[in-house]
Formats: C-alpha cells, structure tokens, sequence
C-alpha cells in the first residue's frame, strides 16, 4: 500500500490490550535478536508473481481505510464466486473488528500489511519484528487464522525485512500488476492496469476505494474470459 495520510491511522496507545501485545512482542523479539543486527540468506527473496506455468491471477487488497467499499467489493467476489487476498493493517483491524471479521466470514484469505504502515525498509529487526508478530497475534486472537502472507506497506523492504518475515513463517509479498487506485481515481485507470498483458502468475495490487469497488466485476470478467482463473495468493505461489 502507499503512502496514506497519517488522519487514517489509529491511536494504539490508547488501547491497553494492544499496548500489551506490542510490550510483550517487543520483548521477544529484543531476545531474539539481541543487537539487531542480521543477515539474509541469498534464496530469501519477495514474491513478485505466483507460478507462471498455471493459469491463475491473484487479486490482493490492502486495506488501512476505504471501510465504506468493503462490503460493495465482497459483494462482488460473492456473485463471481472468487475470492481475493486482504492484507488488513494491526491497527486498522483493532478498530474495525466487525468489518475484518465480515471479511474473514465471506472466506477470503488474510494476509499481514504490518501495524503502523511503516517504512520497513528504514526498520531495524525488532521494529520489523513488531509489525509483523503484533498484527498476526491480533488476527489470530479475533479469528483464529494463522497468517502466513506479509505485503509491505509501500512495497518497502530490505534484507532485513525478508529475515524477519522469514524468521516469523511469512512469505513477503510484492506485485506484479499494480492499479495505482490510491492516487487516480478513476475507474477506467483501474481497469486498464489491472487487465492489460496478463500473463500466469499475475499479481494484482488494489485497495478498497470507490472507483475500485466500480470496477472490480469488470476486472473479474474480463480476467475469466481471457482464460485464467482467479486463485488466492497462497494458491497461486503454491502454499495452500
């Protein structure tokens, strides 16, 4: 997801069960880690794209806001029958709970956008950590799901960033189609990106916006006429 303004970001100080989790999360990491200081393992690398042998594109959702096009958007995974990956926000999860779990109900699969929407990629190992080990233990709190998908906020990372993610059982996720929906509204824009060259594997990045919400069926159709199916992103990479 990119850069949002800092109005849709919730106040985690303000809830005492949440502070706890980060307390405790942080500890842990501080002891896993000690110095913060880690290195990669070469073969440790983003996913930009699932397998291109098969016939399968991934729509993935980040979501810190647009709460008003989340049910009009889940409607229409309803009618197509597919399901897309929603890579929710910790703090925004805390704050909506109904509508994650109306999202978690419909059967669409749960993935991690971090916390805070931070810059991962200026964030040493426990910072990283937090991000990451906070939101998965909110999600499970809620709804059971152990989370196994970490998208970046911004598409922000580093080698550290890929250990952590490593390190807590994450794939990090990136894109292979991006609509650009948070900065142009317009829903022709969103379609276009979205449908143009697809190729197996395609990854395609959107967010909860009016314009995307106004758009989604025709990317669905268009997507199964040209031969392809719509998979989750852990079904497309080859882990579910």
């Amino acid at each position: 997801m990119k850069k949002i303004s800092s109005k849709v970001f919730c106040n985690v100080l303000s809830n005492a069960v949440i502070v706890c989790l980060i307390l405790m999360v942080f500890f842990v990491g501080f002891a896993y880690n000690g110095l913060s200081t880690v290195f990669v393992d070469n073969d440790v690398k983003a996913i930009y794209n699932g397998d291109k042998s098969k016939k399968n594109i991934s729509l993935m959702v980040n979501v810190y806001w647009g709460n008003e096009y989340v049910a009009d958007m889940l409607k229409t995974l309803e009618k197509y029958n597919v399901k897309a990956t929603f890579f929710v926000g910790g703090c925004w999860v805390a704050k909506n709970e109904d509508i994650f779990l109306t999202i978690v109900g419909s059967g669409q699969e749960i993935g991690s956008h971090g916390y805070f929407h931070k810059d991962h990629k200026k964030l040493d190992y426990n910072a990283n950590y937090n991000e990451i080990a906070v939101t998965h233990k909110l999600v499970k709190e809620l709804s059971g799901i152990e989370m196994n998908l970490f998208a970046p906020p911004s598409g922000s990372f580093n080698s550290t960033t890929l250990k952590v993610a490593n390190d807590l059982n994450y794939r990090t996720i990136m894109w292979s189609k991006d609509t650009i929906d948070w900065r142009d509204k317009d829903e022709g824009l969103v379609y276009s990106r979205a449908t143009k060259n697809l190729q197996n594997g395609d990854l395609i990045l959107m967010h909860p916006t009016e314009h995307t919400a106004a758009a989604l069926g025709k990317i669905i159709e268009y997507v199964l006429k040209s031969g392809f199916n719509i998979v989750t992103v852990g079904e497309n990479i080859g882990i579910t």
